[in-house]
């Protein structure tokens, strides 16, 4: 073979190569994206990441709370809804937030004590977390991205959203909103007389 033919089969291959060059690989690791909640996890106020999974069945308010607030007193309401409905599936998960005028600066340990001391809070807290910006949590960055009404920024401390028992999300609460609200609470009482995602499965099964 000349040197001149064998120079043509190089240069020819290396223009086809041409257009692959610089082109990424595609990203087969790529993470869906979240269907409900139930797809996200969270970290305790405790220490120790939870999936949100562990919540399947249940009837959820998700509220970001802030220990200086002037909606912090909405803690005691929020434990009575836990204690009064906590036995039919249903459970409050607070976020805390330190985004609205600096009104939640304790770490966790300190944002704990304050609440077990000051309203006697028992239902499951996690630990503090951005509710807006590039940097929220990925739960708020689904909970905003939601259509509206009940999609948008967080506007204030105590907002809360009302999740049925397969994790879609189904209202969204202002702030001023409180949790013995009779319209929240006729929310919850509808959603709690839904079967339980396992007993939906049994009478399909049938």
């Amino acid at each position: 073979m000349t040197r001149a033919k064998l120079n043509t089969i190089l240069m020819t291959a290396l223009m086809l190569a041409l257009p692959w060059v610089g082109q990424a690989e595609p990203d087969a690791a790529a993470p869906e994206a979240p269907t409900s909640i139930l797809d996200l996890e969270a970290r305790r106020l405790s220490g120790g990441t939870e999936s949100l999974r562990t919540y399947r069945g249940q009837v959820l308010l998700i509220v970001n709370t802030a220990s200086r607030c002037g909606y912090t007193s909405q803690y005691e309401g929020l434990q009575a809804l836990y204690e009064e409905y906590g036995d039919q599936g249903f459970s409050v998960l607070g976020f805390p937030s330190n985004d609205f005028a600096g009104q939640e600066p304790g770490s966790d340990a300190e944002i704990g004590a304050f609440c077990r001391a000051n309203y006697g809070v028992e239902f499951p807290m996690f630990s503090k977390v951005r509710v807006k910006g590039p940097e929220a949590h990925p739960l708020y960055a689904y909970l905003t991205s939601r259509p509206a009404p009940i999609g948008g920024p967080v506007k204030w401390n105590f907002q809360k959203y009302l999740v049925d028992r397969n994790g879609q999300v189904v209202a969204r609460y202002a702030s001023g909103v409180a949790p013995t609200d009779s319209d929240l609470l006729g929310e919850v009482r509808r959603l709690l007389a839904e079967p339980r995602p396992e007993a939906q499965s049994a009478v399909l099964s049938r």
